[in-house]
């Protein structure tokens, strides 16, 4: 197996201490983050060899969020010096019925104000299987929704395969945007990662019988949702996760993989919360692995949905779980007891 590719940005996170809002903050703790980085660090952990491709300003700034990547044993080799700033992100720990907040500060940010141009997708994907990008980073300029495209393209003409999560974010674009610019993309997707609301928001296409806000998910309506997916856009799976958000404290969390003409479902958990950014980039992650594993299907969504459990119990968003982890918690070990 080769290497697997991710592209998008990292960003500087800051959040207040514990539950405090930001208008209480008077110190924010930081770290650092990206859709896309995180399921890099997740698949480096799991021994997986992962690159991550993004361009980051040439300062101790860019240069302290490239050193949180090797600390995990990613291959930054491909990440681009230039641009003016770091991208930040600002997140307020929501809890009970008050929920989470994330506000962005990424304008004019490295990657954002990056030509096109300035990637050699021919030269980041020698020895390379696998390419991972979301509907995050098309978002960012015309010049990154471009970026993406070629990137694609050649994915494709390398033979490698390509996996998105869409990941819409409405304060980056509008759904009008995103459903036009994800449209020329997805085509060149053989797996397409979405949650409950991602398919609704950007292509139109609701699941039935499911209301996020009050728990409730139809399987049935997700697998409706799947096959007009792939009748449209030719994905050969579709992976969506499912989450049934009770309160900013407790979720239910499953998933499902249509593949093959089939769904499969993994088990549902109740999860109480600790930190819910980055879930749904550890289940693609746990997604990939399993699938470049040669992970039956059942056995692939299992994983995927038992290591994004794990993940939302760790503060920040790496998934710093190990493989044996999430295959306990897979095999139905979910007790919780101290481990001596």
């Amino acid at each position: 197996m080769g290497k697997i590719v991710t592209f998008g940005e990292i960003m500087m996170r800051l959040n207040p201490q514990g539950y405090l809002r930001l208008e209480q903050a008077d110190r924010f703790f930081a770290t650092y983050a990206g859709a896309e980085a995180s399921v890099t660090v997740s698949l480096s952990n799991y021994g997986d060899q992962a690159s991550f491709v993004s361009k980051v300003p040439d300062n101790p700034i860019g240069q302290n969020a490239v050193n949180a990547l090797r600390h995990f044993g990613v291959d930054t080799s491909m990440v681009l010096r230039g641009g003016e700033r770091l991208g930040i992100y600002f997140v307020e720990k929501g809890d009970s019925q008050r929920p989470s907040r994330v506000f962005y500060d990424r304008k004019y940010s490295s990657l954002a104000t990056a030509d096109a141009t300035e990637f050699d997708w021919h030269a980041v994907f020698c020895g390379a299987s696998w390419f991972h990008f979301t509907g995050i980073t098309p978002a960012l300029s015309e010049e990154m929704s471009k970026a993406c495209f070629d990137a694609c393209r050649t994915a494709k003409e390398m033979g490698l395969m390509v996996s998105c999560d869409l990941n819409y974010r409405n304060k980056l674009w509008s759904k009008e945007s995103a459903g036009e610019t994800m449209s020329r993309l997805v085509p060149f997707v053989d797996v397409l990662i979405a949650n409950e609301e991602d398919a609704a928001d950007v292509f139109g296409i609701k699941a039935k019988g499911t209301d996020v806000r009050t728990g409730e998910i139809d399987k049935n309506g997700y697998v409706d949702v799947a096959r007009r997916l792939q009748d449209r856009f030719g994905c050969k799976s579709i992976a969506f996760t499912l989450r049934g958000s009770l309160s900013a404290s407790d979720n239910t969390w499953g998933g499902m993989l249509y593949a093959d003409d089939k769904a499969y479902f993994s088990k549902t958990y109740l999860i109480h919360l600790v930190d819910r950014v980055g879930g749904g980039d550890s289940f693609g992650a746990g997604l990939i692995h399993a699938i470049t594993a040669g992970l039956p299907s059942q056995d692939a969504i299992e994983f995927a949905v038992a290591a994004s459990c794990l993940k939302q119990t760790i503060e920040n968003d790496f998934n710093l779980v190990s493989i044996d982890e999430v295959e306990r918690l897979a095999r139905g070990d979910a007790c919780g007891r101290v481990q001596r």
